[in-house]
């Protein structure tokens, strides 16, 4: 991507000093969950806004938890992590400066959201979370978290590097700040509740739509010529990298479409991809087809 390195955004809160408040997450009588069933139950605490891992006997509460705790010491540092603190910083900016001038188009004024740097461990407005579940958003707090560890998994353990594929995560994120906004992310709450069968599919449509606001804005970087050889590719590679089949045959060899959460790898590069060339958020309705 074109960007010009500069200073950290406003809307990052670094918080990779903090003391990791996940505290005993991933924790079930003082043994560990492992990676799928934390996953499972963190899953299960964003999806309700409610901390299972508290009611199954794991540390913190559910709701916006007290930071003021958390001895804090200074971020890690490095030229290489300054510079991508910098990158993240742009795309955050970039992302929430093009929502500013489209979303006012949908009937609703943008309001930003702040991007939480964090390492290994945090609580947020939705509970207690760890590295290992990837980028969040929490729709009670109305930020994203990041642990920056996620871009190496994402190049190594995924095989989708380059800025695009990390700035798509980003906005991913954003995505769903937008739907928050719009009140999409509400409506399908009460769905969920009034029909838990369906939760599942639910969640899918909610995740594609992410996917698809996060080509909108992708569209808008193409046509501001902030894109260079390779980058749409590897923005679509990453879609296809985080695909509910794809991460399944990893873990554990086979695929259960019933339990997808957020869309196969098709899927997900469809519907980003739909974004990235329309550019118009009239075309993300994934809720119609």
């Amino acid at each position: 991507m074109r960007w010009t390195p500069g200073g950290e955004s406003g809307d990052i809160e670094d918080r990779r000093g903090d003391s990791g408040g996940g505290g005993g997450f991933g924790l079930l009588g003082g043994r560990s969950l492992g990676l799928v069933g934390t996953v499972v139950v963190l899953g299960l605490s964003l999806l309700f806004h409610q901390n299972f891992f508290a009611l199954l006997g794991g540390s913190g509460s559910g709701g916006a938890l007290d930071q003021s705790a958390q001895p804090s010491a200074p971020a890690q540092s490095s030229p290489a992590l300054d510079k991508q603190v910098q990158f993240v910083s742009f795309v955050i900016d970039d992302v929430q400066d093009s929502w500013t001038r489209m979303l006012p188009a949908a009937g609703v004024l943008y309001q930003r959201a702040k991007l939480v740097l964090f390492r290994n461990g945090i609580r947020s407005g939705c509970g207690d979370a760890r590295s290992s579940m990837g980028p969040f958003y929490c729709p009670t707090d109305r930020k994203v978290y990041l642990d920056l560890g996620f871009f190496d998994e994402l190049r190594g353990r995924f095989g989708a590097p380059g800025e695009f594929a990390e700035a798509y995560v980003i906005a991913h994120e954003v995505g769903h700040h937008v739907q928050n906004l719009l009140g999409i992310e509400s409506k399908l709450q009460r769905a969920r509740e009034a029909h838990p069968e369906q939760a599942n599919a639910l969640s899918v449509r909610l995740e594609l739509q992410a996917d698809c606001f996060a080509g909108v804005w992708g569209h808008s970087t193409e046509q501001r010529n902030l894109l260079e050889k390779g980058d749409v590719e590897s923005g679509l590679a990453a879609a296809a990298a985080v695909g509910d089949d794809r991460l399944q045959k990893q873990a554990t060899g086979q695929v259960h479409p019933e339990s997808w959460t957020h869309g196969s790898s098709q899927q997900r590069v469809e519907w980003f991809n739909r974004g990235l060339k329309s550019g118009n958020i009239d075309d993300c309705n994934t809720f119609a087809r």
